[in-house]
């Protein structure tokens, strides 16, 4: 069996600088991502469950352009974290898999993603509204994969249960496979954020880094830590963030 192509994922999560990370390891001689970013093999709606590594290989071909054998190929598609599906296909190609998890506070999260939907057209409601109708939205499409799947555009609560899906996924990969990020690090601190992304990778550092990149760069207003809006954006996510803490020891920023 040949080995697989792509050994290590940013497999999340969206709205969570994911962006960012990308093209700073992009400038790494030897990692090689995908042209456009995510390449979104693994949660495709027509994916062959009985695909084997070659033929999942030849689903990257057209994402990679000129790029040598020898480089540490990557996947940068944050939704692979949020969906069981995408996590057992993943598994089943390639096991020793390393994921890089970048978490971002879930209200910051849900809020960015709420903004980006409704940029795009696809939100019409406020968005408290929006955050209280998720629910009813999302009911009966947990495993709708299409791509115009309300699970892809209207999850701004859901995304943000990180305990439930790291609990997947070191149901499949073992922990020392999975360098899990806080955000707020990457925007102020991305030299060393860095330095354990290429350590994880077995991969030699520094890189030269610009001091163009932004990290969360959204046009929207931005709630103030201690406002009102804030408060009651935090109360919405404490029973994630506490199960987070609990199940994984991991507190995150409210970094606005």
């Amino acid at each position: 069996m040949s080995t697989p192509r792509v050994s290590f994922l940013i497999g999340g999560t969206q709205k969570g600088g994911t962006t960012a990370l990308a093209e700073f390891l992009a400038l790494h001689p030897q990692i090689a991502l995908p042209v456009k970013k995510e390449a979104h093999i693994f949660d495709a709606p027509d994916f062959d469950e009985s695909a084997g590594v070659a033929e999942v290989d030849r689903l990257y071909d057209s994402h990679f352009e000129n790029t040598s054998a020898k480089a540490v190929h990557g996947d940068a598609t944050p939704i692979y974290l949020f969906l069981p599906a995408a996590i057992r296909r993943i598994a089943r190609y390639r096991p020793d898999m390393r994921w890089i998890v970048l978490l971002r506070h879930p209200a910051l999260r849900a809020l960015s993603h709420y903004h980006m939907e409704r940029a795009r057209g696809t939100e019409t409601w406020p968005l408290w509204l929006a955050l209280l109708l998720e629910n009813r939205r999302l009911h009966g499409h947990h495993d709708d994969l299409s791509w115009t799947s309300p699970l892809r555009t209207h999850s701004y609560r859901t995304r943000g249960d990180y305990a439930s899906q790291l609990d997947r996924l070191f149901a499949h990969f073992p922990r020392e496979q999975v360098l899990l990020l806080d955000s707020a690090e990457l925007r102020h601190q991305p030299g060393l954020v860095l330095a354990r992304v290429y350590a994880h990778l077995g991969l030699p550092g520094p890189v030269q880094l610009s001091a163009e990149r932004t990290v969360f760069a959204g046009s929207y207003p931005h709630p103030q830590q201690g406002s009102w809006r804030a408060r009651a954006l935090i109360a919405l996510f404490r029973r994630e963030l506490v199960a987070l803490e609990n199940r994984h020891g991991i507190k995150l920023a409210f970094d606005s």
